[in-house]
């Protein structure tokens, strides 16, 4: 690397001095914690760094005023004891616990997984997947599923739902979990995480917003131990320079900020050089004075490296408290907890610093009425809770409760919806689909059947369907609708005959027509798998278990194949030109609902209408983005990964460099068609010239709220063409001044879509609401969102190559 490299493109180009170089190892050498060895505090070199934010902003409560003032309240009676509590995870019945203050009525916090369940509890629903979910683009579900999940998450009495998730967003199509996530895209994602959120906190539980930010890879996201507990290898630098964080990785956290999110979650990995849960210009920076933030930051579970650092850079609450996650006996302590009594009492942190932590921590808990009447842990979850098992347990936490609540309800209806219309269809030669009453029906692959291993799911289950990837974003299943089980019973009632295989190596090695009854089946349904989980990263974008044999193998001789595929996302696809294969749908990771939802497709019950939230390329070399998954030297800070493609991420770099994909971002077929046309743009600033600067306004959640004004409404009119009722997605695509915009901006970026429900023959108008920060770039020297001046073109259409109409608009004359 040059020596400077770090500094001219990777650093966050800001105004303010960079940062000393010590911070940029993580500032251990102001660490007051001495009961673990601190980590190496040398010089880091050449590589990444931030400029110092200090000291972390308070919290005005702005939004929160009355559960601002109780927080205030409840803190001014704490002693420091308690209050180091207040900050400090210990093991309990959770995958997070805050200890209770009695004496004050408080009962503590309980924080669970994920994003897709509520993890560690019995008779509990598995919805799908953030990336499933992404694929309806429809906004309605996303909040209901947000609604469910706060539901189920309050019925057990866990107050905090440790979700959604923004980070990965999709830099990488090989990252481990992207499916937690929602899409390769921030204004996608940034509407699923506004939705969700809203959704969640609706039900009066906690959303926390992550991994932020960086989290792009699972290689090398925690450091390597040596025996003695110290750090051989620190975890991997994700270095992003100031314009990409913005317009990429931010942009989906600022809409949670939006949606006053709790708490934001902070990351494994490090940032430009430091670790993530201690970079003040991230947390302190970035998300509490630009965003406005007022809840409160926690960290990934071992995300923290330091005290009195972290303290400083940002860090509120330190999760899971004890040290087991190093390795240690959880009785090694933690970085905070008693640590931050004997930092106040010798003046290395401010008092002042520490309270305003437990009010960030205690005004969302007042703000969304917890303290009335809310749920006690469900004794389940201890019983489940294999992160801190009962024998890590320092103190009773009086588990007395209902036992074994089941809080599933009717949700059931609502994943199966959801999970039908997240079903992508990606091939239909011939109308193969929706099948029309086959009388003989094959169903073959290892992905159709009943899991052989339980219900949750591991990457070494060979027979059984994938609903869900693994991880802490995976789920308990308390029941699973396999995709054999459902094509049955649907093929019972026009009394059709199947049969099924289930081993995929009796299959990709044999004569299919050896294995089936005389006559060829009139369809051949092939259900295959690929698994996804926290921790690893992808290898490779095959399906597995020989998945593309199997293909091969059944559409040798059966002429009417149909794939299904069950993945946390991109997959190489090398049989779609087979002539066999008539029909491919991608149906994710939908969870219990799984077979109910694709028979729902698969015979017409549901019109397809999923969109990819992702590109499909031809081969996953063409991806330029791949994780860091290796290094040639040994120095303690050598894992760096350079985000040198800036914007240039899924469909904005196969645009910008023309390159041929199998289907592009937004793509998915429907069992009708549907036109586009009559583009019009309409100014909504009727004061006179827009600036190309915003005003500067009194920050707010989300930030400057210049930036969420709308400029332009947009107008499309959609007809359904075909002869089949349907729901179209209208995607809004912007493409700002090829000569005023500063070099590196992508072709075109998606900032609007609205999915219409037409009968067949019928037409209605879409809207799409363009707001100032969808119309700007963000200046590295200004440091602000600019709208460049001269003329835009908006393009509508069906995906991000399927473009229907165009319109122009001039925001700021040159």
């Amino acid at each position: 690397m040059a020596p400077f490299r770090s500094l001219l493109l990777n650093a966050l180009l800001l105004v303010p001095a960079i940062e000393a170089q010590n911070f940029g190892g993580g500032s251990h050498d102001k660490d007051a914690f001495s009961h673990v060895q601190p980590l190496n505090t040398t010089i880091l070199g050449p590589y990444g760094h931030s400029p110092p934010v200090y000291p972390s902003p308070n919290a005005t409560g702005l939004g929160w005023e009355e559960a601002f003032a109780k927080a205030k309240e409840f803190v001014a009676q704490l002693t420091l004891e308690e209050k180091a509590g207040m900050v400090t995870g210990v093991p309990g019945p959770c995958v997070g616990n805050i200890v209770p203050i009695e004496r004050l009525g408080f009962p503590g916090l309980c924080m669970q997984d994920g994003p897709t369940s509520i993890r560690v509890a019995d008779y509990a629903s598995t919805f799908p997947a953030g990336v499933s979910v992404a694929s309806t683009w429809n906004k309605d579900l996303l909040y209901q599923r947000g609604v469910a999940l706060g539901k189920e998450f309050k019925a057990k009495g866990a107050h905090v739902f440790l979700g959604p998730v923004a980070g990965p967003l999709g830099r990488s199509a090989y990252s481990g979990r992207n499916w937690e996530g929602f899409a390769a895209d921030p204004y996608l994602t940034g509407v699923a995480m506004e939705e969700t959120i809203n959704g969640v906190q609706s039900e009066g539980v906690q959303a926390s917003s992550k991994h932020f930010i960086g989290n792009e890879q699972e290689t090398q996201r925690n450091p390597n131990y040596n025996d003695d507990g110290t750090i051989d290898q620190e975890s991997v630098s994700s270095n992003i320079d100031d314009r990409t964080i913005h317009e990429l990785y931010l942009w989906p956290f600022a809409n949670a900020a939006r949606a006053q999110s709790a708490s934001f979650m902070c990351s494994y990995n490090r940032l430009n050089g430091s670790y993530a849960c201690e970079n003040s210009k991230v947390l302190n920076g970035l998300l509490k004075e630009e965003l406005g933030f007022q809840g409160y930051v926690v960290s990934d579970w071992g995300g923290t490296h330091s005290g009195v650092s972290s303290i400083e850079g940002g860090l509120d609450m330190d999760m899971p408290g004890g040290l087991g996650m190093y390795g240690m006996d959880w009785d090694a302590g933690s970085y905070f907890g008693a640590n931050v009594t004997l930092a106040v009492n010798n003046g290395t942190v401010d008092t002042a610093r520490v309270d305003d932590m437990i009010v960030r921590i205690m005004t969302p808990y007042y703000q969304l009425g917890q303290d009335k009447d809310f749920p006690a842990v469900d004794p389940s979850s201890g019983d489940l809770n294999t992160f801190s098992p009962k024998s890590t347990w320092r103190r009773d936490w009086n588990l007395t409760s209902e036992r074994s609540r089941d809080v599933r309800g009717d949700h059931g209806k609502l994943i199966r919806k959801i999970g039908s219309e997240a079903v992508v269809l990606l091939k239909n030669e011939g109308n193969a689909l929706p099948l029309k009453a086959p009388k003989t029906i094959a169903v073959f692959g290892n992905d159709a059947g009943e899991d052989t291993q339980g219900y949750l799911n591991q990457n070494d289950f060979e027979y059984g369907t994938l609903s869900v990837g693994g991880g802490s974003g995976t789920g308990l299943l308390s029941y699973l609708v396999t995709p054999l089980e459902a094509v049955k019973a649907r093929a019972a009632q026009d009394g059709a005959l199947v049969q099924q295989w289930l081993n995929n190596t009796l299959i990709a090695t044999s004569n299919v027509t050896d294995l089936w009854i005389p006559k060829t089946p009139d369809v051949c349904l092939v259900f295959l798998k690929t698994w996804a989980s926290e921790g690893e990263d992808r290898q490779h974008l095959s399906l597995d278990w020989d998945g593309e044999a199997v293909v091969e193998s059944v559409a040798k001789d059966c002429n009417n194949t149909v794939v299904i595929t069950h993945s946390p996302g991109i997959n190489e696809l090398p049989f779609a030109d087979h002539p066999n294969v008539t029909a491919i749908l991608a149906a994710h990771y939908p969870g219990q609902e799984s077979g109910n939802s694709i028979v729902d497709v698969l015979y017409g019950v549901v019109n397809p209408s999923a969109k990819l939230p992702y590109t499909i390329a031809f081969n996953g070399t063409d991806y330029n983005a791949p994780p860091t998954t290796a290094v040639n030297t040994t120095g303690a800070y050598d894992w760096q990964s350079w985000y040198d493609e800036k914007l240039e991420i899924d469909y904005r770099y196969f645009d910008a460099h023309d390159i041929a994909v199998r289907y592009e971002f937004g793509y998915g077929l429907s069992y009708t068609t549907f036109e586009l046309a009559d583009l019009q743009a309409e100014s909504l600033t009727y004061s006179g010239a827009i600036s190309a600067a915003p005003e500067d306004r009194p920050i707010e959640a989300g930030g400057n709220p210049a930036l969420w004004e709308t400029l332009y409404n947009v107008t499309a009119k959609v007809t359904n063409t075909g002869d089949a009722d349907g729901a179209a997605v209208a995607q809004l695509y912007v493409s700002l001044p090829a000569d005023s915009a500063p070099a590196g901006t992508p072709p075109r970026q998606l900032r609007g879509f609205d999915k219409p429900f037409l009968k067949a023959g019928e037409s209605k108008t879409v809207s799409f609401q363009l707001a100032r920060r969808d119309l700007s770039y963000w200046d590295i020297v200004s440091q602000k969102w600019l709208i460049p001046a001269g003329d835009f073109t908006l393009s509508a259409g069906f995906s991000s190559r399927d473009l229907k109409a165009n319109a122009t608009i001039t925001p700021v004359s040159k």
